[in-house]
This record gives C-alpha cells, structure tokens and sequence, in this order.
C-alpha cells in the first residue's frame, strides 16, 4: 500500500472533529513549505534599553534580560 492510500484510509477512520484538526494542520504544513521572506533583519527593537545603561552595566543588563524573557 502507498503512503498516500495508506493516509487516506486513516483520515477516513477519523471522527469530525479530528478531520477538522488535520485540516488546519494541513493548511498550517502548506504555509511553511513556501518558504519565508527573504529580506534584511529588521532591528527595531535597537536601543531600547538605552534609557537603562545609567542603571546598570551590560552584564547586569544580560542578566536582567534573561529574567525579563522567563517571565
């Protein structure tokens, strides 16, 4: 059995609501196979921390940020 019939033979078997699931994976899947945009990186958020450098030093600032991303 090909892994196409074979896939279908399970989504066959599928209640509704996990039809709809696959569905939107699906369409999920197709969305990241076209690839991404290719382009420069954008650096918004450069500076903004400025305001903080008086507070404290860079490996301060590390830290600080560190604690910021985990909560």
């Amino acid at each position: 059995m090909t892994k196409l019939k074979e896939l279908k033979s399970k989504i066959e078997q599928l209640p509704p609501r996990a039809i709809n699931d696959l569905s939107s994976y699906v369409d999920f899947l197709m969305q990241g196979s076209k690839g991404k945009k290719s382009g420069k990186l954008s650096q918004k958020w450069a500076g903004g921390l400025k305001g903080l450098r008086k507070t404290y030093t860079s490996v301060e600032l590390q830290k600080k940020a560190l604690e910021w991303r985990k909560s």
